[in-house]
């Protein structure tokens, strides 16, 4: 049932957290409320939020973002878990046969993020899409699994005195979510300034 919006310009976030063990109750999982918490300091405009945990199954992954996407009607859905390379790992495989445009911007840039820190990094198989239907669209993204990573992909890197020194995939999110038909997001710049051009910026 597509999600009541309280106001126009409402976000609509989907958060899916990917995992065998986390979705079996061995663990308790990290990355939704990881994400919960990252939206709740960044987003200065209104949005609610949809999760769920599910285990690493490829047609359920399918499925539940479709679903997010189709029938509640997220304009963003994030996932997090499941982009490695080992067996079970088939998130990103997931994503891109939900999916009918790439954008393969936001991949290479995690990447680069994560690489400041770990050579593993070039592992990690994270993509993001657009998932179009006749009257909606949505951004669709994986994210890594950590706390610290996740927050660290949103946000870019910073030096001490607070200048970017990479910039995180969320700067470019509001601009894409316009782009598609999306509500026009606004953020706290200390957390995460937007970048749109001046254009598409929307006069006060």
């Amino acid at each position: 049932m597509m999600k009541k919006r309280n106001h126009p310009d409402e976000l609509l976030i989907g958060l899916v957290s990917i995992s065998d063990r986390a979705s079996t109750g061995v663990y308790e999982d990290q990355g939704v409320p990881a994400l919960k918490e990252w939206f709740t300091q960044a987003l200065s405009s209104p949005w609610q939020m949809e999760t769920r945990l599910i285990p690493d199954d490829q047609a359920t992954i399918e499925k539940i973002v479709i679903e997010l996407v189709d029938v509640t009607g997220c304009d963003l859905v994030m996932t997090t878990g499941g982009t490695g390379p080992a067996r079970r790992d088939v998130t990103p495989e997931a994503t891109l046969a939900v999916g009918t445009k790439i954008m393969p911007g936001f991949g290479e840039q995690m990447r680069q993020i994560s690489l400041r820190f770990v050579p593993t990094a070039i592992l990690s198989r994270q993509v993001a899409v657009i998932r179009e239907t006749t009257d909606h669209a949505a951004l669709i993204m994986n994210l890594p699994g950590q706390p610290k990573s996740i927050r660290e992909t949103l946000e870019g890197l910073r030096d001490e005195a607070g200048k970017t020194i990479v910039p995180g995939i969320f700067a470019a999110v509001p601009y894409c979510i316009d782009l598609i038909g999306g509500p026009y997001i606004e953020t706290h710049d200390d957390v995460c300034k937007v970048f749109r051009p001046k254009s598409a910026l929307r006069t006060k």
